[in-house]
């Protein structure tokens, strides 16, 4: 069963041999992993690359640094409380200056949050953000693997393979913060890569998977350090001859806008938005425009977009996360709905699309749940319609 989204009470451990007594651990969410249980180690003498290659290690996929809490590692979608000694403001900044340059900790100091990537040569690679909170430094840490797994591996839908084949348009990844995004879109760029000879140029903030070139050629920009703005990067991005773009994502007005015109000029565009379904993914697009370029948006948006990939990350049963994917596919009917402005019937088309390679998210999570490998309760929690979800699992 799920466990309450709240830190839960004491975990009862068993004693060492030496019968001492084991350190608090409280999980959040999740299944409580098995982790090795030590007295609280000292952080005074200790890099933060021991904390993070030891997450890395223990199957994490998170690492936090919190004043008040010893390094918080999250596992399968819950948080635990590591070994560490507990954290105070000082021994937060003095292991996060540790890895910042010079001009980082200027723009750490003089913007208060700092975005960017660490890299501990071929061992590990992580994207990092540090903010304040209650006028602390604070600092989450997401462990981003060395290979990128294949589509087979996240056991995506057959379809996005085929999508990688488009030659232009706008395929769409989108979803919560911590759905794997960012995994999906590398390991369909990593296809693009190894199968077409092509120049992929992405603009990320910062640079996650590093894409090596294999038969394409592969141009990674970072904010701050390749570029200084997403504006000016794709302004000049048609200079730069690419034939697939990643977005890393659609923020604003200005990179929405970028995104369809680099669509509709020929170019196959990948990019991110945090909403949860096909239909909110639309409606975002277009709402982000004034009301009097709306309807133009529609159109725009109905010509130039391929798919919308939907997707959640769900604790499995035996440890792990999984992937439920909804799919949209611009068929003519969804087409014609995105330029009617009728984005409330895509739910329906999704239903009766499921022969044209689409899937409904509710169809994914019963599918999951059939094959035992996420619980029912939690399945259906995340479902749309409960109700629709229990028809599907009833069919299966």
């Amino acid at each position: 069963m799920a466990q309450s989204m709240a830190w839960d009470d004491k975990v009862e451990t068993e004693s060492t041999k030496q019968g001492q007594e084991q350190p608090e651990i409280r999980l959040f969410g999740g299944e409580l992993t098995e982790f090795a249980v030590h007295e609280g180690t000292e952080l005074e003498s200790v890099h933060i690359d021991d904390v993070l290659l030891e997450a890395r290690d223990r199957g994490c996929s998170d690492v936090h640094l919190h004043a008040g809490l010893p390094p918080v590692f999250r596992v399968d979608g819950g948080l635990i409380r590591s070994h560490y000694a507990t954290l105070d403001h000082k021994l937060i900044q003095r292991l996060v200056y540790d890895i910042l340059t010079g001009e980082q900790v200027e723009r750490l100091e003089q913007e208060r949050e700092l975005d960017f990537s660490y890299g501990l040569g071929e061992k590990a690679r992580f994207r990092v953000n540090v903010f304040r909170q209650k006028g602390s430094l604070q600092a989450a840490f997401r462990i981003i693997p060395s290979e990128i797994p294949s589509l087979e591996e996240l056991r995506l839908p057959p379809m996005l393979r085929k999508l990688t084949e488009k030659r232009s348009g706008l395929i769409m990844v989108t979803g919560p913060t911590g759905s794997g995004k960012s995994t999906t879109i590398a390991a369909m760029i990593d296809h693009i890569n190894a199968s077409r000879s092509v120049h992929v140029l992405t603009i990320e903030d910062p640079i996650e998977y590093l894409h090596r070139d294999k038969r394409a050629m592969v141009t990674q920009r970072e904010m701050h350090y390749d570029t200084a703005s997403f504006h000016n990067a794709l302004r000049a991005v048609l200079r730069e001859d690419p034939d697939v773009i990643l977005i890393g994502e659609m923020r604003d007005l200005e990179t929405i806008s970028a995104a369809l015109t680099l669509a509709e000029t020929g170019h196959l565009v990948f990019a991110t938005l945090h909403t949860r379904s096909a239909a909110q993914t639309v409606d975002r697009v277009v709402d982000v425009f004034p009301p009097h370029q709306q309807d133009q948006i529609r159109v725009q948006l109905s010509n130039t977009l391929e798919a919308i990939i939907s997707q959640l990350l769900l604790p499995m049963r035996e440890g792990g996360r999984v992937v439920a994917v909804e799919l949209l596919v611009a068929t003519s009917a969804i087409r014609n709905l995105i330029r009617e402005g009728k984005t409330h019937q895509i739910g329906t088309a999704l239903e009766t699309g499921q022969g044209q390679d689409m899937q409904p998210m509710d169809r994914s999570l019963a599918d999951l749940a059939a094959l035992d490998m996420v619980w029912h309760e939690e399945a259906r929690r995340h479902a749309s319609d409960p109700d629709n979800f229990d028809r599907y699992l009833r069919g299966l």
